[in-house]
């Protein structure tokens, strides 16, 4: 049995479930590459002293589970596939506003979505609004659009189709993902350089148990560090999504577990109605079972399946110049 017909093994268990961790230590152990969004001092984070803390809580080295936290500079981690196939897809993870889960909605999508699909991840390490940050409910927003913006600017460098580029994000994540969808066009921070002139609106949302509704079926820790401990109607009127949908946002592909008791499954439902109303394309995936943050390694059954039914989908409606068909 020689170290090929391992390599194979090990990718076929990571394509149906098991194990799938594994594939992405080797590109942590190549480093990927670490890209500052603000060329200075994010615009509202003037005066912010924070200390980036990295924390572990994975027993496993075979499963890392960290979280970043104290983010001022915020940035992103590039995985470059081996055979790229044009695309590009900004990452946003989750972690309640509290923090950024950065392997099982991070480096864990990288055997799916970058080793087997060719896709060029942008994972984003946003600041978090509780922080201190001036403005603070828009700060995420502010670094995915910023984000948005640099990878097109670069598009070139990372052999990337700027037309492409897509957002997917989880949880917390899925609500700065789905106000990327949302509010793309929406000034949230004043332009700091020529990247600042490219369109912020990303080409599809693909959005993972999000957080959608700061109301009745709000994930309440979300919605605290968000807007605070008493938001006013007001508020959470505007920074619930599902009131934001228009004709300008993209394609969405939604995905939820019913069972889901952290961030209720009414948060996509509501999402996908707002999506109905406005006619836009959109594509959704419940099921029965599969709780929250399974990301791209805690999913059991058909819900495994997940990363090849988002990619599929996204192929649909991100074609490549020159592509009459795609698979």
């Amino acid at each position: 049995m020689g170290v090929p017909f391992v390599r194979r093994a090990l990718r076929a268990w990571c394509l149906g479930g098991v194990l799938p961790g594994l594939l992405a230590l080797p590109a942590l152990a190549a480093g990927p590459a670490r890209v500052p969004l603000w060329p200075d001092v994010p615009p509202g984070s003037e005066g912010v002293v924070l200390e980036e803390r990295t924390v572990e809580r994975s027993d496993d080295p075979a499963l890392p589970d960290r979280f970043v936290d104290g983010i001022a500079r915020p940035f992103l981690r590039v995985y470059r596939p081996q055979r790229p196939d044009g695309r590009a897809l900004l990452v946003v993870p989750g972690g309640g506003y509290q923090r950024v889960v950065v392997d099982k909605e991070g480096t864990a999508l990288v055997p799916a979505f970058a080793e087997e699909a060719g896709l060029t991840l942008f994972v984003l390490y946003y600041r978090l609004p509780g922080e201190g940050h001036r403005g603070a409910a828009d700060v995420p927003l502010a670094d995915a659009q910023r984000a948005m913006r640099l990878v097109r600017h670069r598009a070139a460098e990372w052999g990337i189709d700027p037309a492409s580029v897509g957002v997917m994000g989880f949880s917390a994540g899925g609500h700065v993902a789905a106000s990327l969808a949302t509010r793309h066009a929406e000034p949230v921070y004043a332009p700091v350089d020529e990247a600042d002139a490219e369109d912020a609106r990303p080409a599809y949302a693909v959005l993972v148990y999000p957080v959608i509704d700061m109301g009745t079926h709000t994930h309440p820790g979300s919605r605290e560090r968000l807007l605070g401990p008493m938001p006013d109607p007001e508020q959470v009127a505007r920074y619930s999504l599902h009131h934001r949908v228009g004709a300008d946002t993209p394609p969405v592909f939604l995905l939820h577990a019913q069972d889901d008791d952290v961030v209720p499954v009414e948060n996509t439902l509501l999402f996908e109605a707002a999506l109905r109303r406005a006619g836009i394309e959109h594509e959704t995936h419940l099921y029965a079972r599969g709780g929250h943050g399974f990301g791209g390694r805690g999913a059991h059954g058909t819900l495994a399946l997940w990363p090849r039914l988002a990619v599929a989908w996204f192929r649909a409606h991100a074609p490549l110049p020159g592509a009459a068909t795609e698979e």
